[in-house]
């Protein structure tokens, strides 16, 4: 965790804005509110009343936190200035990131005026939101109220002196209470999924190896397992499951004894030393044993709450995500990134550490870093960089990464849909799949999907040059690739011409309030509809603002209604990274030395790769000259 990261407390509210688990941590209130007198002090006794020592009853903070939905226009907020922005208000400060470190007035019922508190970390999981409030400095504070008033904001370029964003850089404790947001979330959804290693079949370990992973989509090369903790560990409990069943919000209500159990003893007086949920719940089911204990000589981390004992191995998989939106226009540059990860598993007795280097960080192609708690990085060369961490139990996150895509995008093409009537339209995909891209490079599978969620589909005829069809009421999927027959060290062309007829149309309108450009919209669609939210948000106004004579959009499919309609691809490369990153297994080295095998694989996904209809109006960014 960042060096100072403490929380004063956080609150977790349903979708009626009732709070419905809070916690306080009075020790680090107390220092706190020491700063606050300290501060008081070396200003000479002036009181600023927009700031307060004390923290709110929940029901203060419930309705501050109702006023502050209604005021912003949603849960997050506008974060651009509009003009009911009022002054002092989150949207104020014109930056994007208010929707997520927000700020709320206190209406303290004996009080004669509000206080702000701040900074708030808003995350929203499954319905409910979780707002957390990390300590920071009063003079932190301080500036972030001059911001609030200031007339020239709206400057959000991370770096420029005088913006939030660079105030935010400036406090690791925002950082932390967003890794405790987040793991709180992930509590109390049940969604306490491993970070996915997956080991290719080699003859010399027996075939193939468990993935160690409780992920969705593993490789076909892989088979997922549970992954075993340590000798505490009854052999038949799956960590990471552990408390899954009482966590499900859709099955029971909200388990308070499970999040008491992980907030204790996570953040014992309000300090984040090890948020692994599967650790947590672990030690509170099994306890220890005097088998557990590490060597006299040797301090066992809180995050490594048992010892490995068994086969030794170290395994390690990169996985990286490509995200591209694909415009065939001469005016818009198409788009492409990649986001990745190094995911590790080390079954290592004892303590040990671990160093490797990790080639390929090209300066041009990596354009951002973040590695786990326990690793040491030093100084990095123009294209190695040395890492040395002390493994946690089980699988982990050691690096994230953002970068560029060295290799072009892995399917290139266009797509085009006309309606050439109301309720029929005529399309045509030409794409070019793996072009310049050599083996080891392995395309294991790719679909594209087009969907239609305000359409409902009654036919659709066509023959793809590759691949099949499938249809449902919303969507067609043309399967391009299946597993077991991947595309190796070659190139290869794919079109699909066709027609997709719909229902005849249904002139509805729709239950949307006054947007902010004071008009009331109506739209078409041939399927049933749900009310959506009746409160203006900055997903609507963007759109409006963008669009102008076209209607609002639908919140659950932002892109795809009327002219805005796009082709989604998924598919899975194996064989090398995108970023060009890579790990040499012969050069990993343990401390103290053991012999144990290192294994390594690379996985790269799609995420958002978007082919944007060529023919229709398409949504894009101004990039920077």
């Amino acid at each position: 965790m960042p060096t100072g990261c403490g929380i004063r407390a956080l609150w977790i509210l349903n979708s009626h804005d009732a709070v419905v688990f809070s916690r306080r941590f009075p020790v680090v209130e107390k220092r706190w509110r020491a700063a606050c007198k300290s501060e008081k002090e070396h200003s000479g006794g002036s009181v600023d009343s927009a700031a307060s020592p004390y923290l709110p009853s929940d029901s203060e903070l419930a309705s501050s936190f109702a006023e502050r939905k209604k005021r912003e226009g949603s849960v997050r907020g506008f974060g651009i200035r509009v003009s009911q922005s009022a002054e002092g208000s989150d949207s104020w400060v014109d930056d994007p990131v208010t929707r997520h470190v927000i700020s709320i007035y206190i209406n303290k019922e004996e009080a004669r005026e509000n206080y702000l508190l701040w900074p708030l970390i808003l995350h929203m999981k499954s319905q409910f939101c979780i707002l957390v409030l990390p300590l920071v400095e009063p003079g932190h504070f301080d500036s972030y109220k001059e911001l609030c008033k200031r007339s020239d904001c709206g400057n959000a370029v991370g770096g420029v002196d005088g913006s939030l964003s660079s105030l935010l850089l400036e406090l690791p404790s925002v950082t932390g209470a967003f890794m405790v947001a987040h793991a709180i979330g992930e509590i109390i959804s049940g969604d306490m999924a491993e970070p996915e290693v997956i080991v290719n079949a080699s003859p010399s370990v027996g075939g193939l190896l468990d993935s160690l992973t409780g992920s969705i989509g593993i490789s076909s090369r892989a088979k997922p397992a549970a992954a075993p903790v340590a000798s505490s560990t009854p052999s038949n409990i799956s960590v990471g499951a552990v408390s899954s069943d009482a966590m499900k919000i859709g099955s029971r209500p909200l388990d308070k004894d499970a999040l008491r159990t992980y907030i204790s003893s996570s953040m014992p007086f309000g300090t984040p030393l090890d948020l692994n949920a599967s650790n947590i719940f672990t030690i509170k089911l099994n306890g220890f044993s005097s088998a557990d204990l590490p060597p006299a000589d040797v301090k066992q981390p809180a995050w490594k709450p048992y010892l490995y004992k068994g086969k030794q191995k170290i395994l390690f998989t990169i996985h990286e995500t490509v995200a591209a939106a694909l415009y065939d226009r001469d005016e818009i540059p198409d788009s492409i990134s990649v986001s990745g990860q190094v995911n590790c598993r080390a079954e290592l007795e004892g303590l040990p550490d671990v160093s490797l280097p990790l080639t390929g960080l090209n300066s041009s192609r990596i354009e951002s870093l973040s590695f786990h708690p326990s690793a040491q990085v030093p100084e990095q060369g123009a294209d190695k960089q040395s890492v040395m961490f002390s493994p946690p139990l089980g699988n982990f996150v050691l690096m994230r990464y953002q970068a560029s895509c060295g290799l072009g995008p892995p399917i290139k093409g266009f797509y085009q849909l006309s309606m050439v009537s109301e309720d029929e339209g005529a399309f045509l995909f030409k794409l070019s799949l793996m072009e310049g891209y050599k083996a080891p490079l392995t395309m294991e599978f790719c679909t594209l999907t087009m969907p239609f969620p305000r359409r409902r589909i009654i036919a659709v005829d066509g023959t793809p040059s590759v691949g099949t069809i499938s249809t449902t009421e919303h969507s067609v999927e043309w399967k391009i690739l299946v597993s077991g027959r991947g595309l190796v060290g070659k190139s290869i062309e794919a079109t699909f011409p066709g027609t997709v007829k719909f229902a005849p149309w249904q002139t509805q309108r729709f239950p949307f309030t006054k947007s902010i450009f004071g008009s009331m919209a109506e739209e078409d669609s041939d399927v049933d509809t749900e009310p959506t939210n009746n409160m203006v948000n900055v997903e609507e106004y963007l759109m409006e603002k963008m669009t102008k004579d076209l209607p609002p959009v639908d919140l659950e499919e932002p892109f795809c209604w009327q002219a805005y309609n796009y082709a989604k691809v998924s598919f899975r490369i194996a064989g090398a990274s995108f970023s060009g990153i890579s790990i040499d297994p012969k050069s990993v080295s343990i401390y103290p030395s053991v012999k144990a095998p290192v294994e390594f694989s690379i996985q790269v996904t799609a995420g958002d790769y978007i082919l944007w209809n060529t023919l229709g109006r398409c949504p894009s960014v101004a990039m920077p000259k």
